[in-house]
């Protein structure tokens, strides 16, 4: 971060709470796949139409960020870094350790690093523009691009040609044929203009304009996990693994 900035510590308070509904979500599912137990999969089910809300706070606060690194770049690196380990571990080891359908090829760290990098070639532009007006452009193509992966765009009112989703090499942008499957998946388009967003707003955050409530401590459990996000979610899924397989050699 940026020296001599007052610590926002809500958006650490918020993306902690974020990561913690994350891992809460997630242990349903290895529910089901660890435990064998189909409950864990219909609660998973029912909590998925929450799951938007906290992928966004998270990649807006992301956004926020990178206006306040002093290099986007280089964590953009680390954090793609860390995306393309899950890969490896979720597609090479997971897989010989009797786990199938856990594979990442782009999920959210490969899609955050690539935002911050990007972020960081065009920061020079960025600050060029209004944030309001930068912000309100942002969103609005983040909303007319949401449908992008199924081929549809502005809600549906546009079809995009069937040509361009033959191929998975573009799936990192959204677009892919139905053999393609990523456990966690978070194409590039329209995710990076919701980074975007973050990135126009957190001038606000830059500016120390936000509102004062922002700037004190709510909760020490979600500020740590909030300053530590990234290695809450390298290791939440291990952790929770081994606590399944724990429960499943007691049973047994």
């Amino acid at each position: 971060m940026i020296e001599n900035k007052k610590r926002i510590h809500m958006l650490d308070e918020i993306r902690g709470f974020a990561i913690i509904c994350m891992i809460f979500h997630h242990a349903f599912l290895d529910v089901g796949d660890v435990l064998g137990l189909s409950w864990g999969y219909n609660v998973f089910d029912a909590l998925c139409v929450v799951q938007p809300f906290f992928w966004a706070a998270f990649i807006i606060i992301s956004g926020m960020c990178s206006r306040l690194s002093r290099n986007s770049i280089r964590r953009g690196i680390i954090v793609f870094a860390c995306g393309m380990l899950i890969t490896l571990v979720t597609v090479v080891i997971m897989p010989l350790l009797g786990f199938e359908g856990t594979e990442i090829y782009f999920g959210i760290l490969h899609c955050l690093g690539v935002c911050m990098i990007i972020t960081g070639i065009l920061m020079p532009v960025f600050k060029k523009i209004d944030y309001r007006l930068g912000a309100v452009i942002s969103l609005v193509l983040f909303l007319f691009l949401y449908g992008i992966e199924g081929g549809k765009l502005c809600f549906g009112l546009v079809s995009l040609p069937d040509s361009i989703y033959q191929y998975n090499f573009l799936a990192p942008l959204g677009f892919h044929n139905n053999s393609f499957y990523s456990a966690d998946y978070f194409p590039v388009i329209p995710w990076i203009f919701m980074f975007f967003f973050g990135c126009f707003i957190g001038k606000l955050a830059a500016d120390e304009k936000l509102p004062d409530t922002m700037y004190k401590k709510h909760s020490k459990l979600f500020g740590f996990v909030g300053r530590n996000s990234l290695w809450f979610y390298i290791a939440h899924q291990p952790v929770i693994y081994a606590v399944m397989l724990l429960i499943t050699a007691l049973i047994m």
